[in-house]
C-alpha cells in the first residue's frame, strides 16, 4: 500500500481549463520525490489534491489506500502536511512559537505535548533563536522555515513542499537540501517537493516526475531522467550542470563515469584524472 497514489487523475478549472490530465503518481514510504516542471505545469494543483483542498474532476486519489472523504479529511491532513509556495499564506500568529503551536493545539493535544512538539520543530528546522520573533518581520527564507516547522510540529508521515527554494539564497538552498535528506534518513518521513530548479534535484530525490501542461511526461531516477536532454528542453527545463559537464568531457574523449550528485561527480573526476578519491 502506497502512502499516496493517483490513478488517471484529472482536474478541470472553471472555464473548462484542464489543469491535470490523467496523472498517475505513487509516493511510497521513506521516499524523496521531486516533481519538476516549469511554471504552470500543474505541480501546485496536483499537491492541493493530496490533502483534499481540491477534489478530482475524474480519476482517483488514494491516501494510504483510501479515497479522501469528508469523514477522513481531518485525519489525512494530520498524516500529510502541505507547505505552500508562499509562506505568508500559512503564517498568521503574533510570534513564531505561537504559529508553530497552532497545528498541535488544533489537534487537541495537552500543553506539555504541544510545548515538546514546538521545541522539536524549532530544533529540526534550526530556528530556535526565532521563537519569540514576529513572523512577518522575518526574511523570506526564515518565513519558509517557520511554515515548515508549523507542519513538522503536527508530526506528519508525509511532507509536501511546493517550490521550497523560491526566494532562498544559495546557502538557504543548501540548508534545505540537508533538511530534506535528514527528514527521510533520520525521521523516516516521505518528502514530496516541486521545483523548476533542476540543480537541486539529484542531491535530494530518489525519484522524479516531470510535468508539463498538466501531464506527466516522464518519470524515473536521476540517471534515467537526466539522460534525456531533448525531452527536458521540450518542457523548458535543462540537465543539471554536473552531469552536463561530465557528459561534455566524455564527448571529448575523457574516460569519466557519469554522476549526478556533487560527491559522486567529485569522485568520478578524481578517478578520471588519476587522483585517489
Amino acid at each position: 500500500m502506497h502512502l499516496i497514489e493517483t490513478r488517471d487523475l484529472c482536474y478541470v478549472y472553471p472555464g473548462k481549463v484542464t489543469a491535470l490530465d490523467r496523472i498517475n503518481f505513487i509516493a511510497p514510504r521513506k521516499a524523496r520525490i521531486a516533481v519538476i516542471g516549469s511554471n504552470g505545469a500543474g505541480k501546485s494543483t496536483l499537491f492541493k489534491h493530496f490533502n483534499g483542498i481540491f477534489r478530482p474532476t475524474s480519476g482517483t486519489i488514494l491516501i494510504r489506500g483510501e479515497p479522501i472523504t469528508k469523514a477522513n479529511s481531518r485525519e489525512i491532513r494530520k498524516f500529510l502536511g502541505l507547505v505552500f509556495q508562499n509562506p505568508d499564506d500559512q503564517i498568521f500568529s503574533p510570534t513564531v512559537e505561537q504559529d508553530i503551536a497552532f497545528g498541535p493545539t488544533n489537534l487537541g493535544l495537552d500543553e506539555e505535548t504541544i510545548r515538546h512538539r514546538v521545541h522539536e520543530a524549532l530544533s529540526v528546522v534550526g530556528i530556535e533563536h526565532l521563537a519569540q520573533r514576529v513572523p512577518h518581520h522575518l526574511s523570506g527564507g526564515e518565513k519558509k522555515r517557520v511554515a515548515i516547522a508549523g507542519v513538522i510540529a503536527m508530526e506528519p508521515e508525509v511532507l509536501i513542499l511546493d517550490e521550497p527554494t523560491t526566494g532562498l539564497d544559495p546557502k538557504g538552498v543548501a540548508d534545505l537540501n540537508s533538511f530534506i535528506n535528514s527528514l527521510s534518513a533520520k525521521y523516516g518521513m516521505t518528502v514530496v517537493f516541486s521545483t523548476h530548479d533542476v540543480a537541486m534535484v539529484p542531491e535530494v530525490a530518489d525519484y522524479i516526475y516531470v510535468m508539463d501542461k498538466g501531464r506527466v511526461v516522464a518519470c524515473g531516477t536521476a540517471d534515467e531522467i537526466f539522460v534525456q536532454p531533448e525531452m527536458l528542453r521540450s518542457v523548458r527545463l535543462d540537465v543539471p550542470v554536473l552531469p552536463r559537464l561530465l557528459r561534455a568531457l566524455r564527448d571529448k574523449g575523457v574516460d569519466v563515469s557519469m554522476a549526478y550528485t556533487y560527491a559522486d561527480a567529485e569522485a568520478a573526476l578524481l578517478r578520471a584524472f588519476g587522483k585517489r578519491s
